[in-house]
């Protein structure tokens, strides 16, 4: 999970549908609880609601039907994205995972707002203070919290939600490199603050080789 002071709330919706669907409360096939109902059931806001209904229809876990509401996809386990890239190869995954972050930091760099510049620094500084625990977990939580907010302030909310699903891949492999403890988020972080920097200054050339720094370090 994304550290708990920095993850949306449409994230949390997101993971709470899964869960439902999972366990059989919401079948495929069938027609899921209205926004209001859902606002309620999930303690949240209509914004939040819709932004994860986006996300899981962009996923292939649900169908949006104008008019008819929305419904768990028949077969959202053979077109989920999540599901294909579990699946799929892990070199395969990361290198178009590399693609994707190099358009996402140029659009950032392009388009960020003020608004999005504070949420990118917040999850620079949090990664600082898990490097500075000692907290592997937290490191890889912030680290990947840090990209993706970099990646909302894209300004393009298809990749944005593409790469959302990256995340969820990359946070597996993060995991399985724990046992090495904080020593490379604490060597390139240096390169983090730079990165932002970068896209602080709209300096298009300068955060794409910082990026590329980041990239060839593997994080």
């Amino acid at each position: 999970m994304i550290l708990s002071n920095s993850i949306k709330l449409y994230e949390k919706v997101i993971n709470l549908i899964k869960e439902d669907i999972s366990q059989g409360k919401y079948k495929a096939g069938e027609k899921i609880p209205s926004e209001p109902e859902l606002m309620k059931l999930y303690s949240v806001g209509r914004s939040s609601i819709r932004e994860a209904i986006k996300t899981l229809a962009i996923s292939g876990i649900l169908k949006v039907q104008q008019g008819s509401g929305t419904f768990v996809n028949n077969s959202f386990q053979e077109v989920s994205i999540e599901q294909r890239l579990r699946r799929a190869d892990f070199d395969d995954v990361n290198a178009v995972r590399r693609l994707l972050e190099k358009e996402l930091v140029k659009l950032a760099t392009q388009n960020r707002t003020d608004e999005q510049l504070l949420e990118i620094e917040q999850c620079l500084e949090n990664r600082k203070t898990a490097i500075q625990a000692e907290d592997a977990q937290s490191c890889a939580d912030a680290d990947i919290a840090f990209h993706t907010a970099i990646a909302r302030a894209s300004a393009n909310p298809v990749l944005s939600d593409l790469y959302y699903s990256f995340t969820l891949i990359m946070r597996n492999f993060f995991s399985a490199r724990e046992k090495q403890g904080i020593s490379r988020f604490a060597m390139n972080h240096h390169l983090h603050e730079q990165l932002f920097k970068a896209i602080k200054s709209k300096k298009l050339s300068q955060s794409q080789a910082v990026l590329q720094k980041i990239l060839d370090n593997n994080y």
